[in-house]
């Protein structure tokens, strides 16, 4: 099994640990933030249609005491900022031809 360095590991609160592919990390507002994909074993990662069946996650990437830590975005206006600016760099890279639409 091949290590891949866009996945991470997060544990919940009950201890269950998850893996998500990270899409990309972006700065908004002199803030970083990290913008993750839950990744699923237990079926298929793409839909037939070959769309990610899974909705992206926004953390904050928050330093304490020298440790980068990945926060949830609870404000919405935050959130919502987040987004359109994730928006904005798939457009961006689409144009680019790095994606396909």
């Amino acid at each position: 099994m091949t290590e891949r360095e866009d996945l991470i590991t997060l544990l919940d609160e009950d201890g269950k640990e998850h893996s998500f592919v990270v899409l990309d990390v972006l700065p908004v507002d002199m803030k970083e933030y990290a913008i993750l994909v839950p990744l699923n074993d237990d079926k298929e990662d793409l839909e037939e249609d070959g769309e990610d069946d899974e909705e992206a996650v926004i953390f904050r990437i928050d330093e304490e005491a020298g440790e980068q830590m990945l926060v949830v975005v609870d404000d919405e206006e935050e959130w919502d900022k987040v987004a359109r600016e994730w928006e904005n760099r798939l457009q961006e890279y689409e144009e680019q031809g790095e994606i396909e639409e």
